[in-house]
Formats: C-alpha cells, sequence, structure tokens
C-alpha cells in the first residue's frame, strides 16, 4: 500500500538509513523485472506503464521519489503536482534531460538526478543495424517474402568498405559506432566540440560539420539535445549531404527539422534513413497507436517512404543497459536518502557544502 497524501508542500529528505517509496511512471513489461530486483531490498518500489504527464501527475501524491522514463514531460504544471502531492525526489531512467525543466525543479525544491552513463554499445550497435536495414533493404525484403515474393528487384545495397561514415558527436556511444565502422574498413570523419584520442587513434579524421556532411556516405546522430543543438540538421544541413547517402538518428528526436528531412526525401534523396527518434514522439512512442491511429501528419508521411526505417526509441533496449540503468536509478535514490549529491544528481534540493 502507498501513503497517504502528505500535506502540501514537498518534504524534506529522509534521514540516513530510512527507505522510501518510489512510484516508477512508463514501466515496460520487459523492464519490470530488471528494475524491481534493482530495488529490491533497498526501497519500496511500485510500477505503472502509465507515463507522467499533466493527467497522471496527481497518481504521484504521497509517493517520497517518482522514477521517470525519458518520454514524460515534466514541465511547470507536472512539477508543481508533483511538488504539492509530496514528492520531492525525481529520478528519470535515462541519460537526457531535456523533458524536464530544471530551472522549475531547483525552484520547488526538488531533487532531480538521471542515469549519465549506461552501455554505449546498445545504442552504437542498434544505430548500425539501423544503416544496415535501410543499406540492404533489410524490412522490404522480409515483407516480400512473408508474401512468398523472392525476387531481388529494388534490394540492391551497397558495400560499406571503403566508403566515408561520419560521426556526429564522438562520445561514449560515438566511439562505439566509430569502432564498428573501423571493424567495417570504413573512412572515418568526425564533427564534435573536442577530439575524442580513441576515435583518433582509429584513424578518425576530424572535419567542418559542413565537410563531414559532404563526404559521407553514412551520417550517424550522437550528440544530446540541448539548445545549440535544436536542428543541427537542418534545412540547409540535409541539402548538403550526398544525394545517396544514408541518415541514422539514434539520439534524440529533435536534433533533425523532419519537416525538412520530409521535404527532401519527396524529392527523391537520400539512399536510406534509419531513425529511432522523432522530435514530437512523445505521446506516441511506447504506446499502441494501431487501433486508433495518429494525427501527427509529418510522422504518418514519414512512415510511407520505402527507404526509411522508423523505430520506436528503442535502441537502449537490452538487457544489459536495462539492468544498468535500473541499477543507476536506484543508487540515485540512495544517494538522495543519505543525503549525497552523486554525479547524477542534475537538481540538489540544497546546496552541498
Amino acid at each position: 500500500m502507498r501513503h497517504v497524501p502528505r500535506a502540501p508542500g514537498p518534504a524534506p529528505a529522509p534521514p540516513l538509513g530510512v527507505t522510501v517509496e518510489v512510484l516508477a511512471f512508463g514501466v515496460q513489461a520487459d523492464e519490470r523485472p530488471l528494475i524491481e530486483e534493482a530495488f529490491s531490498g533497498r526501497h519500496e518500489l511500485h510500477c505503472t506503464d502509465v507515463f507522467l504527464g499533466a493527467d497522471t501527475a496527481p497518481m504521484a501524491a504521497g509517493y517520497e521519489a517518482v522514477s521517470t522514463s525519458v518520454n514524460a514531460r515534466l514541465d511547470a504544471r507536472v512539477l508543481q503536482t508533483l511538488a504539492v502531492g509530496g514528492t520531492s525526489m525525481i529520478a528519470q531512467r535515462s541519460t537526457g534531460f531535456n523533458n524536464i525543466d530544471l530551472d522549475v525543479a531547483e525552484r520547488l525544491g526538488l531533487t532531480v538526478a538521471r542515469v549519465s552513463y549506461y552501455s554505449p554499445y546498445s545504442v552504437a550497435e542498434f544505430a548500425w543495424t539501423l544503416a544496415m536495414a535501410v543499406n540492404r533493404r533489410i524490412v522490404r525484403a522480409g515483407n516480400r517474402t512473408r508474401d512468398f515474393d523472392f525476387r531481388l528487384d529494388g534490394l540492391m545495397g551497397r558495400d560499406l568498405r571503403g566508403r566515408t561514415v561520419g560521426v556526429i558527436g564522438t562520445g561514449k556511444i560515438g566511439e562505439a559506432f566509430t569502432r564498428i565502422a573501423h571493424g567495417f574498413g570504413m573512412r572515418l570523419l568526425g564533427w564534435d566540440i573536442a577530439p575524442n584520442p580513441a576515435c583518433e587513434a582509429l584513424g578518425m579524421e576530424y572535419a567542418t560539420k559542413e565537410e563531414l556532411l559532404a563526404e559521407s556516405d553514412v551520417v550517424s546522430l550522437h550528440v544530446p539535445l540541448v539548445p545549440a543543438t535544436h536542428h543541427l540538421l537542418d534545412a540547409a544541413a540535409l541539402r548538403a549531404m550526398k544525394d545517396d547517402a544514408i541518415l541514422v538518428n539514434s539520439s534524440r528526436g529533435g536534433l533533425v527539422d523532419t519537416d525538412a528531412l520530409v521535404a527532401e526525401l519527396r524529392r527523391g534523396r537520400f539512399s536510406g534513413v534509419g531513425l529511432d527518434v522523432y522530435e514530437a514522439e512523445a505521446g506516441l512512442f511506447f504506446l499502441d497507436k494501431s487501433v486508433e491511429g495518429i494525427d501527427d501528419d509529418t510522422l504518418a508521411r514519414l512512415v510511407t517512404f520505402p527507404r526509411v526505417v522508423v523505430t520506436s526509441h528503442q535502441a537502449y533496449y537490452t538487457r544489459e543497459a536495462v539492468t544498468q540503468i535500473a541499477e543507476t536509478t536506484a543508487r540515485n535514490v540512495d544517494d538522495y536518502v543519505a543525503g549525497r549529491r552523486g554525479e547524477n544528481v542534475l537538481v540538489p534540493a540544497a546546496p552541498t557544502a
């Protein structure tokens, strides 16, 4: 049983050694046993597959802490509802935090933590899965053979060996992606605010964004979504790419101007596009819309292109990565209970000494 809701206002941090009740929003069926195992013996966890938003935030009344997924929208209204209901700690189960109004959280005295690291291989391997799927027309081929159509017309791909890959963002995930590209025998181009020595050791050359887009046969995005990277690939950047390039985005949807991308696809450009994220995915991804349909005309148009593969933000979704995410989330709650400010804390409830 969960606690009876407390009086309005954020609750003080519990004393050392005290456990708290945690309500985890947006928990997927495959994720649930892993997060329950991580919290076992530490805090009392309650899971729901409902996503946190303005309409569902009152469900958290009485819970000291809540855990949220990447597609939760924690704006001022939601944060205010959480604080009034007694929540004082938010543990987000993702690295990105562009969905949280941190200024409002700080003003309300809420502690906010994220998962700053999990298996970079999960995302890097999936990014290459998308690249290979569109390059070798895997989805179209699979659909054909289900109908016993075994023709090869329209399924011709290209060798990757000797071609150029452009890696935008060469942090941990970008580095893992680069290592796979190196194994394919590709020329490596990178763009970032600072070079990664591990990537340079593999033979990566760093270039301007314009040079990278103009020369790359495959472009993959691995940067966070911040104001400076919003629509990093806008209409002009997309036009700068090769007509037969492959574009992969497994980072954040807002990095790409989707309307501009659709316009380029309508002109017949790009050999393939693999998207695991979409800039208006909140309220769509992770949900079953197969019966009611969607009213997002841009996404509906995007998925009609035969050279495009769209998946539902699943690049991180491996047992290893989700286990790390769950364990880190549990440790973040431990740190909150103990009054520690760990490396994952984005907003502390009070200044540290």
